[in-house]
């Protein structure tokens, strides 16, 4: 065979190996894909999603969808062909891995994580729902995580409202750490916390602390939260986190809480963070979530401002669902309303 035919060979079979290579090795990006809606308006388990005791409700035969993305995660290997994939479809997208997650993120903490910022989402569409109706609630310090196999698990509940530690009242995570950091590590802790509308006494002991070995901890996080004259709850797949959903949760208990239907029996989808005061924050994974509306039969999408210029590159048709661009709660409740009225309203439009 002659020498030129050897090398052929030779480039392809470096070829083939190459390619081999490229589809085993992970390159650095997640995927981002559509996700399931969920009317928040509706049942989970046959258990309504928004459930309110102490205060009249109201029924909506509409929909307000939560809408969802599904990321790769944190330890998925996500391969060049896959990436290649991902990137050529319209409906999905791709993005750098640390623009996303930290080098130390595992499934576990990202869960750990998006399940505090649920919490903490599900609060402010609360705290929001009822600054627009004029509805007075005080401040308080709740128990955002407890981890697991630390001293407070199986004693204090994500949602405790914390009273006091050993006698003395605590209000902020610093005050909670100026009780229990002191102690020898294995000291006993006696909390105080407010559970579903009761007082209950906690005891446990303390474990050393991550930073220092000397110093005590309990393992927990604690985070600003809301006292409310009656109690909300809202019940959803565990497997749902984050805090994009507080737009769409703070409409939804604004439309339980008031007569007639917000919708008029029909399906609105949304998204963005908010916080006590009703402001809606930008959220990740728009175009996504557009796709998963469309699908689900939304004809209005409520958009955060900082979100617009990223949903018009969206792969949505404009003829079947229309995008509104929302800064906050009671703009979104005003727009629904205009639009229900009639479909042709002039809404703020998205733009570039």
């Amino acid at each position: 065979m002659r020498r030129h035919s050897w090398a052929a060979l030779l480039a392809a079979a470096l070829l083939v190996v190459l390619a081999v290579v490229a589809a085993v090795l992970p390159v650095p990006f997640v995927t981002f894909s559509p996700g399931p809606t969920v009317n928040v308006l509706g049942k989970y388990d046959d258990k309504p999603i928004i459930s309110v005791q102490g205060r009249r409700t109201y029924a909506d035969g509409g929909a307000l969808r939560l809408v969802t993305i599904i990321p790769s995660g944190p330890s998925d290997k996500v391969s060049l062909p896959e990436m290649v994939a991902a990137w050529a479809d319209p409906d999905r997208s791709v993005y750098p891995y640390d623009a996303i997650y930290a080098k130390q993120d595992t499934r576990a903490s990202v869960k750990q994580q998006s399940g505090q910022e649920m919490v903490s989402s599900q609060d402010n569409a609360v705290a929001a729902a009822l600054g627009v109706l004029k509805i007075p609630f005080r401040s308080v310090t709740k128990i955002a995580a407890v981890t697991k196999g630390g001293p407070a698990d199986g004693h204090l509940r994500v949602g405790d409202v914390v009273v006091s530690a050993n006698g003395r009242t605590v209000g902020s995570l610093k005050s909670l750490t100026g009780v229990v950091r002191p102690l020898a590590v294995g000291s006993p802790v006696t909390m105080v916390v407010r559970r579903d509308g009761r007082r209950v006494v906690e005891r446990m002991r303390t474990t050393s602390a991550p930073d220092d070995a000397k110093a005590s901890a309990l393992r927990v996080a604690i985070g600003a939260g809301y006292a409310f004259p009656f109690q909300v709850e809202i019940g959803l797949d565990q497997n749902i986190g984050g805090p994009s959903g507080g737009l769409m949760f703070a409409m939804s208990i604004y439309d339980v809480l008031t007569p007639g239907s917000l919708t008029d029996g029909r399906s609105v989808a949304g998204t963005g963070e908010i916080d006590a005061q009703g402001k809606v924050g930008v959220i990740g994974g728009i175009q996504q979530k557009l796709v998963g509306a469309q699908d689900d039969g939304a004809r209005l999408f409520l958009v955060p401002a900082g979100n617009c210029a990223e949903a018009l590159d969206g792969h949505y048709d404009p003829k079947k669902l229309r995008l509104v661009k929302v800064k906050t709660l009671a703009e979104a409740i005003k727009d629904v309303k205009a639009w229900t009225a009639n479909p042709n309203a002039k809404l703020t439009r998205c733009t570039k």
